[in-house]
C-alpha cells in the first residue's frame, strides 16, 4: 500500500503544481486512475486511499471489476477503450461515463441498450493524426456528430470531446487541436465541457491546454501485470 500510496501522492503534486502554474482552479481537473489490466484488489486498495474515478479500456475488465467491487458505490467507472457496437450493452451497464464516442453507429447502439434508462455521459473521441484507420472522428466532424447524439440519442449526455497525443508530435500542438474541436462541439452542446486528454508522460500539457479529465495509469499502478 505504501509504495501505491507514495506514487498516488506523487501524480497528485504534480497535477497539483501544473494546475496552479496554468492558473486554473484545483477542482477543474479530475484525476482518472487507469487499472488495464491490474486485479480488482488494486482498484480496492485505490478506493481505500481516497481514488473515486477509474478508467478500464477493455468491456470485460470494466464488467467484471465493477462486479466485485459493488460494494463501493461512490466509485466512477470510465470506459476509456475503443468502443464496438457489440459490446454497447455491456459498457452501457458497467459504465458511468463512456470517453471513446467516434461514430454515429456507437453513439445509437449505446442509446438502444437503454434508452429510457439513466442518462449515460458520453464524450466524443476524436483522432488527431491523419490516420484514418486510429479512432476517432476527425475535428472537423464532431460539431455534427454532436448534433446526432443530441438530436437522435436522448439518453445520452454529451459532456465533452477526448483525444491521444499523437507520438511524434509536441503534445501541446496536438492538445491545442483538441481544445478548438471542444470549442466547435460547445457551439452545438453549450454544456459539454470536459476535455479527456493528457496520460503519464503528458497531463503537464493536457492541463495547460484546458483538460478537465486526465488518464493516468502506470505512473500511480505501477507497471501492467502480464495479460496471461
Amino acid at each position: 500500500m505504501s509504495d501505491l500510496a507514495e506514487r498516488l501522492a506523487d501524480v497528485d503534486a504534480r497535477i497539483a503544481a501544473a494546475v496552479r502554474a496554468s492558473g486554473r482552479a484545483p477542482n477543474d481537473v479530475t484525476r482518472i486512475v487507469v487499472t488495464k489490466f491490474h486485479p480488482p484488489e488494486l482498484v480496492a486498495r485505490l478506493h481505500a486511499l481516497g481514488v473515486r474515478d477509474v478508467g478500464e479500456n477493455r468491456q470485460q475488465e470494466l464488467t467484471a471489476k465493477r462486479a466485485v467491487l459493488e460494494g463501493a458505490t461512490d466509485l466512477r467507472w470510465h470506459f476509456v477503450g475503443q468502443a464496438q457496437t457489440n459490446k454497447a450493452r455491456a459498457v452501457r451497464a458497467a459504465a458511468d461515463a463512456v470517453h471513446s464516442v467516434d461514430r454515429s453507429r456507437i453513439a445509437d447502439a449505446l442509446h438502444a441498450a437503454d434508452p429510457e434508462g439513466e442518462p449515460l455521459d458520453v464524450l466524443l473521441q476524436v483522432n488527431l493524426t491523419d490516420d484514418p484507420a486510429r479512432g476517432g472522428a476527425r475535428p472537423d466532424e464532431v460539431e455534427a456528430l454532436g448534433e446526432h447524439v443530441l438530436t437522435s440519442c436522448p439518453s445520452l449526455r454529451v459532456r465533452g470531446v477526448m483525444a491521444v497525443a499523437p507520438l511524434g508530435e509536441q503534445p501541446a500542438d496536438a492538445f491545442a487541436r483538441l481544445a478548438a474541436a471542444s470549442t466547435a462541439l460547445r457551439s452545438v452542446a453549450p454544456d459539454a465541457t470536459w476535455i479527456s486528454a493528457g496520460m503519464t508522460g503528458d497531463f503537464v500539457d493536457a492541463i495547460a491546454a484546458g483538460a478537465t479529465h486526465l488518464r493516468i495509469g502506470s505512473a500511480i499502478t505501477g507497471p501492467r501485470p502480464d495479460r496471461g
